[in-house]
């Protein structure tokens, strides 16, 4: 089976992946003067802008509304800096491909876990925005990592398809920035699931990156278990995106070095 083979190809890689996730998250800060700091400020202040917008200017009543979309925020910021990062993994390195002895696989998957890192790392800062708004962290928190699972498992795939693609259709990156605004809107991140008509929040739920902003904003801001049924289903298609994934990036691989 063709995932199988990727996952012990990266896996036999392991080291070279650990390397290069490495470089690209010191390389990602060189040069300004606070460095790894900004993997904190920028969601920090993406925050602080839709806070005010939403909540001073715009009126959205809603109690602790910077904790809530906080939650899911962080999130689509790992997601969508993954698909930015990753449609242009293959093409920006060109003179590794080119090598015989090079697994193209590895390029995608340093996307998506360098820019996992960053969400983790920016947890803590997650944690103490709640201790300032008040906000309680309960054991419903354990389920976080089930969550972060399906979603690494939903970006690689999605990653993987996106990257091989843009090798022979560059098209492919210049229509990502529009579809990622679109989507943005589409999840419940700067308003609440409550906030959607119900015939309209199968479109909401239905992305597969809306019901996991919901289950991030179950486990983190209300203290609850998510919806296992939705999140299963979640789970379920990001399974078979991954397949289809790595079944297109397996098709195109081998002509990755005629059209670099």
């Amino acid at each position: 089976m063709g995932i199988i083979q990727t996952i012990r190809d990266c896996y036999a890689h392991r080291v070279l992946i650990q390397s290069l996730v490495a470089r690209q998250l010191r390389a990602r800060y060189r040069g300004s003067l606070l460095g790894f700091v900004w993997t904190f400020l920028n969601p920090l202040l993406l925050m602080l802008v839709y806070s005010l917008v939403f909540s001073v200017y715009m009126r959205f009543d809603m109690e602790d509304y910077g904790a809530f979309m906080f939650a899911g925020l962080l999130p689509w910021l790992w997601f969508s800096s993954s698909l930015s990062e990753g449609v242009n993994s293959i093409v920006s390195s060109g003179n590794l491909i080119t090598r015989a002895m090079f697994p193209p696989e590895v390029l995608p998957v340093v996307s998506v876990f360098s820019n996992g890192l960053n969400f983790v790392f920016s947890l803590p800062v997650l944690f103490l925005i709640y201790l300032a708004y008040g906000v309680p962290i309960g054991p419903a928190v354990l389920a976080l990592p089930v969550v972060m699972a399906v979603q690494l498992v939903l970006t690689l795939g999605i990653v993987l398809a996106l990257s091989a693609l843009n090798v022979q259709f560059r098209d492919v990156q210049h229509l990502l920035g529009s579809l990622l605004v679109f989507w943005f809107f589409l999840c419940p991140i700067i308003y609440p699931l409550s906030k959607v008509p119900g015939g309209l929040r199968i479109f909401a739920l239905g992305n597969l990156m809306g019901a996991l902003v919901t289950a991030y904003q179950d486990v983190l801001f209300h203290n609850r278990l998510p919806s296992w049924p939705l999140l299963g289903l979640a789970a379920a298609a990001a399974v078979a995106i991954l397949l289809v994934g790595d079944a297109l990036f397996r098709r195109h691989r081998e002509t990755f070095a005629e059209w670099l």
